[in-house]
C-alpha cells in the first residue's frame, strides 16, 4: 500500500490509499473554495448522560446532486470535485460539514472507489483489502489528536437510511468522549467479569453463538458472522474475528486476509435477502473498537455489525414510540429466521 497525504484548496487533509506502490498523486485542487466554517458543539444531557453534537453548518450541505456532479467522483476536465485526481483507489479527506470539528473532535469521508455506480459489494478482495488498511492506518492517525477519545468507521448506504451521496463511501468519526453505546458494553462487560469471577463477554456471546449454531451466517477459519440472539433490527449480522483484539490495529495478518472475503460475501447476501426484482438493501456498516483510554480496553473485543431498516420487500422499519421514546426495540422478524434467509442467498460456489 502506498499512502499520499495532500492538502485540498481550504486546507483540509486529503489522503490517497493506492494498491500500486508507483502511483502518483500530484494533482492540484484548483477550486475557489472559502476556508471551512464550522459551529461544531457538544453539549451533555444532563438526565440521560449522552453527548448531543449541534452542528447547524451541515444545513448547506451538499443534497443528492445529479451523478455528473458528484463530488466523491475524481475530477475532470471543466469539473472539479473533492478527489483532484483523475483516478483514485482509495480516498480519504476531511468532511467540508462535519458533525464534529476542532475541539469537538473530527469527521472524515472514506471514499471506496471511483465507481460511482458501484457499491462495496461490487469492490474487489483486493480492493475490500484497501479499505481494511485505510480504515486501520485513520484509526492510529486519529487515536493521536488531541482529546479524541473514540474513533468509529462506518458505511450508510441508501437513501433510506438518510444517504445524501450516492457514490459509495463511508465516514470515520474520532469522538471526543466515549459514546453512550460503548459505555453500555463496558458496563455490561465489568458486569460480566465481576459476576463469573473473570470471565470475558464477548467471548461468552460468541461461544454460545457457536454452540447453538441457529444464527451461525457464516464462518471462515478467523471470523465468525452471526444473527446475535437478542437482534434489534430486521435482518442484523455481527462479524468479530475469533482471536480477540480490542481494535483494528491489533488485527493480525491471518484475519486481514481473510476478513474482505466473508464481509463481501455478507454484503452480497445483504442484497439477495428481498428477492432479485428488489432494489438495493439499504444497510448501516459501524466498527466497534475498544475507547483508546478505557481501563478494560484489552477485554473490549472489535466487532463489526451490519443492519439494515428494511423488514420485508416494500417496507421499512421505524423507529416509532416504544424505541425512539423508550429505546425498546421491537423486532419483527425472529433472528433465527434472518439466519436462515441468510445462508439461503449465499453465493453459488
Amino acid at each position: 500500500m502506498k499512502k499520499t497525504t495532500t492538502r485540498l484548496a481550504d486546507g483540509r487533509e486529503l489522503i490517497y490509499y493506492d494498491a500500486r506502490d508507483d502511483a502518483v498523486r500530484d494533482a492540484d485542487d484548483r477550486r475557489p473554495l472559502d476556508p471551512v466554517s464550522t459551529a461544531s458543539e457538544i453539549r451533555h444531557d444532563r438526565l440521560l448522560g449522552d453527548r448531543v453534537a449541534i452542528a447547524s453548518h451541515r444545513q448547506g450541505r451538499t443534497y443528492h446532486p445529479p451523478a455528473d456532479e458528484c463530488p466523491l467522483c475524481p475530477s475532470r476536465e471543466g469539473r472539479h470535485s473533492e478527489i483532484p485526481e483523475a483516478d483514485y483507489d482509495v480516498a480519504v479527506f476531511e468532511n467540508r460539514f462535519p458533525s464534529l470539528a476542532g475541539d469537538s473532535g473530527r469527521c472524515e469521508v472514506v471514499c471506496f472507489t471511483p465507481d460511482h455506480d458501484a457499491s462495496f459489494a461490487d469492490l474487489t478482495e483486493e480492493q475490500a483489502a484497501l479499505v481494511l488498511e485505510a480504515w486501520t492506518d485513520r484509526t492510529a492517525e486519529l487515536s493521536q489528536l488531541p482529546g479524541v477519545q473514540q474513533v468509529f468507521c462506518f458505511e450508510n448506504r441508501g437513501a433510506e437510511i438518510g444517504v445524501t451521496l450516492a457514490h459509495p463511501h463511508g465516514q470515520i468519526y474520532a469522538y471526543p468522549f466515549v459514546t453512550p453505546r460503548t459505555e453500555r458494553m463496558l458496563r455490561s462487560l465489568a458486569a460480566h467479569r465481576e459476576a463469573t469471577g473473570g470471565g470475558n463477554l464477548f467471548d461468552a456471546v460468541v461461544a454460545d453463538e457457536r454452540a447453538d449454531g441457529s444464527r451461525i451466517v457464516l464462518e471462515g477459519e478467523h471470523w465468525l458472522a452471526f444473527v446475535p440472539y437478542a437482534a434489534h433490527w430486521p435482518y442484523e449480522v455481527h462479524l468479530y474475528p475469533k482471536r480477540r483484539v480490542p481494535d483494528l490495529l491489533a488485527l493480525d495478518e491471518a484475519a486481514r486476509t481473510e476478513f474482505p472475503q466473508l464481509y463481501l460475501e455478507v454484503l452480497r447476501r445483504f442484497d439477495r435477502i428481498f428477492g432479485p426484482d428488489a432494489p438495493p438493501t439499504p444497510y448501516i456498516a459501524a466498527w466497534h473498537q475498544a475507547p483508546l483510554h478505557a481501563p478494560d480496553r484489552a477485554e473490549f473485543a472489535l466487532h463489526l455489525e451490519l443492519f439494515t431498516i428494511r423488514r420485508t420487500s416494500g417496507k421499512l422499519k421505524f423507529l416509532a414510540g416504544s424505541e425512539s421514546g423508550m429505546n425498546v426495540f421491537i423486532n419483527d422478524v425472529p433472528p433465527e429466521a434472518a439466519a436462515e434467509r441468510l445462508r439461503e442467498v449465499a453465493s453459488k460456489p
